[in-house]
């Protein structure tokens, strides 16, 4: 296939494709007599993957560890497979969910007390808004 094929039936643009390539995601195609770059058809599953990963909060440098790891399942070591970076990230992806869960009832507590700017707010000790290093 050719770039702009492989790039349009995985949802990605031409400058995405060859981004992923020169990170090593991709393996670099072969190329036509007149240069052209063909990929094979797995370029399409491989691209649609990074991006499945990326929306699932992976990094491409995580990316890139776990289609390392896919490809040399031998080197596979404790923590190195896709349940271990599941895992990892999960862990990540719910202490911020707890972290904006505070900051969401800290906002709410702050428009139902009708705080109108920080510093009279920070003066007040019935604000909300934790501000213990600079309150009087």
């Amino acid at each position: 296939m050719r770039s702009s094929e492989v790039a349009a039936a995985a949802g990605v643009n031409l400058q995405t494709l060859r981004y992923y390539e020169r990170r090593g995601l991709l393996d670099e195609p072969s190329r036509t007599l007149g240069g052209h770059r063909v990929y094979p058809d797995d370029a399409v599953t491989t691209l649609r993957v990074i991006k499945a990963a990326q929306r699932l909060g992976f990094t491409l440098a995580e990316v890139s560890d776990l289609l390392d790891t896919a490809r040399h399942r031998h080197r596979r070591g404790e923590g190195a497979g896709l349940q271990a970076r599941a895992r990892e990230k999960l862990a990540d992806v719910e202490a911020k969910l707890a972290d904006l869960t505070v900051i969401a009832e800290t906002l709410r507590a702050a428009v139902a007390a009708g705080c109108e700017d920080l510093e009279t707010c920070a003066g007040n000790p019935d604000c909300p808004i934790p501000f213990p290093e600079i309150a009087p």
